[in-house]
């Protein structure tokens, strides 16, 4: 099921999007999310994070359902000599309550646009070996670039692989 009154847009100041963007990473990560953080998600921690992501190289989207944070995504411009052609997606997330509706697919899209806005011509990303979001990402082109086994510890202590994924945008 697709939703078709999603809005996709920039938040360029976290300030009045705090607690919704809190409440959305605590939601994505107590529903298993592999994005850096582990449950129970405290809100202080939400807060702290969400306080530090915006700067001249993070541009971060948010997806919207009647006004309300459903989803969001960041796109990390790389700012080094050599890689000016390059950009990250990190923490493409959405809602339990509206996942499988094409809110990340969404978010891709958006963040590939602005991403060659931006003159980058190569994505690069990753994501925990087995998670929804690997089908998402070939889906939309992304190509498994590598595996780096137990790279990511889960809730009970397991170590999980994570996949690394590129797609060239020219």
């Amino acid at each position: 099921m697709l939703i078709r009154d999603v809005t996709i847009e920039q938040i360029q100041s976290i300030g009045k999007h705090m607690d919704e963007l809190s409440e959305l990473l605590i939601q994505a990560v107590e529903d298993g999310a592999s994005i850096g953080f582990l449950p129970p998600l405290q809100l202080s921690e939400a807060v702290k994070y969400w306080g530090n992501v915006l700067s001249p190289e993070v541009i971060l989207f948010v997806a919207k359902i009647n006004n309300q944070i459903v989803g969001n995504v960041q796109l990390h411009l790389c700012t080094k000599q050599n890689g000016g052609h390059r950009a990250e997606i990190a923490k493409l997330m959405t809602h339990p309550q509206y996942r499988r509706m094409g809110i990340g697919r969404s978010l891709m899209h958006k963040v590939e646009e602005r991403a060659k806005q931006e003159g980058r011509s190569l994505l690069v990303l990753d994501t925990r070996e087995g998670d929804p979001s690997n089908h998402l990402y070939t889906s939309i082109g992304f190509i498994q670039g590598g595996r780096i086994p137990h790279y990511a510890k889960s809730a009970t202590g397991e170590l999980h692989a994570t996949i690394f994924y590129y797609k060239n945008l020219d």
